[in-house]
């Protein structure tokens, strides 16, 4: 069976995975979800990668889950199994130790949103928007809201949520949802540019940094330290960490073993 999820490697460290479905928007369904899982997956265990993007084919980045595909499954432990799933995929980028890039156009909206909001970082065009917009069909964006409340503040998340009206790009600059937006012409640029920049970094160190990043976050203050003071110190027994130090000292660039 065809997948609707392709891996295009851009360079033999960064590769992206493109959401190649346009007839449905790149509807998050069953097929969709399972096939991205296992792309994420396949790119998080090549030693070498280091960067992700995702991005999406024809008019727009993600409608979210395909309601078609939802109002057909009927039976509760379907849905479950779908919110699950996607739940899955969620967590999968945010505890994999490669940092994703979300390469946004068009619009991105409830699962959709939460992919965006899921991701490390997050680029997109001027004219992309972003929604939660599950209220204005009777099911409450739930499960997008884990991903995107945790990124931007309670005001204009509950304010996405309980309207289901969709921000434009420089608004979601602007609350935290992305890092920044460029023309059309310029994103893919600006996005391999940040993307090669982290690539040229100790994947180790980025490794390291990107779980405790995540880790601390869910912590209380003393509990936040305690765990980044362990880490500190088991990054800075590694060899890139001494490399580094030394090539910072010696006014050279370091060559990371990634060890």
């Amino acid at each position: 069976m065809n997948s609707n999820i392709k891996i295009i490697k851009i360079n033999s460290e960064i590769s992206s995975i493109i959401l190649n479905e346009p007839k449905t928007y790149n509807s998050l369904s069953f097929k969709n979800l399972n096939d991205l899982l296992k792309a994420l997956k396949k790119l998080d265990a090549d030693t070498k990668v280091k960067v992700i993007i995702i991005e999406g084919a024809g008019k727009g980045f993600s409608a979210g889950h395909n309601l078609k595909e939802v109002k057909r499954l009927k039976k509760k432990d379907k849905y479950q199994k779908l919110f699950n799933l996607c739940s899955k995929v969620m967590l999968q980028i945010v505890e994999g130790r490669k940092p994703v890039i979300a390469k946004v156009h068009g619009a991105a909206f409830a699962a959709g949103c939460q992919l965006v909001a899921s991701c490390d970082l997050a680029f997109s065009t001027k004219e992309a928007f972003f929604a939660t917009p599950g209220v204005n069909i009777g099911l409450f964006c739930s499960t997008p809201m884990v991903a995107v409340s945790r990124k931007i503040n309670r005001k204009p998340m509950m304010k996405m949520l309980l309207t289901g009206e969709p921000i434009k790009a420089n608004y979601a600059k602007e609350i935290g949802l992305i890092n920044d937006y460029f023309s059309k012409q310029k994103l893919k640029k600006e996005v391999l540019k940040i993307a090669k920049k982290i690539a040229s970094k100790s994947n180790l160190t980025i490794k390291i940094g990107k779980q405790t990043f995540y880790k601390q976050l869910e912590m209380p203050l003393r509990k936040a330290y305690a765990h980044t003071s362990k880490m500190m110190t088991v990054n800075m027994m590694a060899m890139d960490a001494k490399e580094g130090i030394s090539a910072f000292l010696e006014k050279r660039r370091p060559v990371w073993k990634n060890k």
